[in-house]
């Protein structure tokens, strides 16, 4: 799920030596075509390849056969219509843009190869003006969303502060007591789903000790070695229980994934409903998806509420239409108008600015939302590798972008020539 630092050599080879989107195109590789595919054209989760570029190109599209997963159901009730704009144009390719770095202007096509784009959809005013895919992605397959999972569970975590059934001033401990002396007992609920908890937890995908790869053996959600013992967590929530606290909570921004798994914990502990069947009851099948989504889970079931969702290219449009819309979509009020309004509003932009992202100068982060503040308002749920979904409530348009990036962090490479792009493309949908 994440870049695995158990990559075999052989695809760390390939990687440098095919880097651009074109030669690692899962389909020109010829990834696990046959019956069966070539030995050398295989790609396994024991060894580590389904998560080591470029197989990642393939396995990205294709996360179910690698990792065991729960179904979150669309529901028996009719597709919402994402109607196609007539007057959609191939100008979309040429528009022009500044990357954040370098003095050489960019296309939108060009951008898709630059950031190894699956699959994007652009809505404007609901409608469909822009749908492209490549590599193995079809519209009616299921992409894993990486930390764009996130955005999810903030926005249920924040509805059910509104219901009042969450306090947001309360201890985590207050919720789930198997957390009290740990690095999140005293903090509050609040301070996670703003990610500013002051835990020990290192997001480095670059470093094999980092605490998100001990987090993400215990899900097993790449291979555990032979000698990761019984001792060890053997699950989420058991990782959960041992994170340590390293400074004061509410002082500084720290993009830290167990939080969100920690909020999952408290959403299952207060609905007494899996996190799977909250998304499902709460927004998915209210959407009119055209597919059912489905979750990662762990070897009991917990699913990954920190990157572990896997949807389909349109319907991801469809959740960032509904919040475009101030939360109501194909025909009700799915998300409440206050709960829009206040991740629009965004988060505390010193504690962000103190986290030095350089790509995104003036954001800020509420209920696991980037918020851009910018002059169109813009903001965005993100996840590694290039996942996104990018709403601009000035320009009525809805980005919904699947991708398979050789970079994981998102920053500095990977905004370089997509932040700017969506920006360009808002100006000119506006001007159209």
């Amino acid at each position: 799920m994440f870049d695995s630092a158990l990559a075999q050599n052989t695809d760390v080879q390939i990687a440098q030596k095919s880097g651009d989107a074109e030669e690692t195109d899962p389909v020109k590789m010829g990834w696990m075509i046959g019956s069966p595919p070539p030995p050398d054209k295989i790609i396994r989760f024991s060894d580590g390849g389904s998560s080591t570029f470029p197989k990642t190109r393939w396995s990205f599209s294709n996360s179910r056969q690698f990792i065991p997963s729960t179904v979150v159901a669309r529901g028996s009730g009719p597709v919402s219509l994402l109607p196609a704009d007539k007057r959609a144009d191939a100008d979309i390719d040429n528009v022009s843009f500044q990357p954040l770095v370098g003095v050489a202007p960019m296309t939108w096509k060009q951008s898709l190869a630059a950031n190894y784009t699956d699959g994007i959809v652009v809505l404007h005013d609901g409608k469909i003006v822009y749908e492209r895919y490549f590599g193995v992605l079809t519209p009616e397959k299921q992409h894993v969303v990486m930390s764009v999972t996130k955005s999810f569970f903030g926005t249920i975590g924040a509805m059910l502060v509104a219901e009042g059934l969450i306090d947001e001033t309360a201890a985590v401990s207050e919720y789930v007591e198997e957390l009290e002396g740990t690095g999140f007992g005293d903090a509050t609920i609040r301070q996670v789903l703003d990610m500013l908890t002051g835990i020990k937890y290192s997001e480095d995908y670059t470093c094999q000790d980092a605490e998100i790869y001990k987090h993400m053996l215990a899900g097993s959600m790449i291979p555990r070695p032979p000698d990761y013992g019984d001792d060890k967590p053997q699950t989420f929530y058991e990782y959960l229980e041992t994170v340590e606290k390293e400074g004061d909570h509410g002082k500084v921004f720290a993009y830290k994934t167990v939080n969100t798994d920690v909020l999952g914990w408290v959403i299952r502990r207060v609905t007494k409903k899996s996190v799977g069947e909250n998304l499902q009851e709460m927004i998915w099948s209210k959407l009119g998806t055209e597919q059912d989504a489905y979750f990662s889970v762990d070897t009991i079931g917990n699913e990954f509420a920190g990157g572990g969702l896997n949807l389909c290219l349109r319907d991801m449009a469809r959740f960032g239409e509904t919040m475009r819309l101030d939360g109501f979509f194909n025909g009700q009020q799915i998300v409440p108008k206050a709960v829009v309004a206040d991740i629009r509003n965004g988060g505390d932009r010193g504690f962000f600015a103190a986290a030095g992202y350089r790509t995104l100068p003036g954001w800020s982060y509420r209920n696991m939302w980037w918020v851009s503040h910018n002059k169109h308002g813009a903001y965005m749920a993100r996840g590694v590798h290039g996942q996104a979904i990018y709403i601009d409530p000035a320009a009525k348009m809805v980005i919904a972008r699947l991708a398979s990036n050789k970079t994981a962090a998102n920053a500095p490479d990977i905004d370089n020539a997509s932040l700017p792009a969506y920006h360009a493309l808002a100006e000119y949908l506006m001007t159209r």
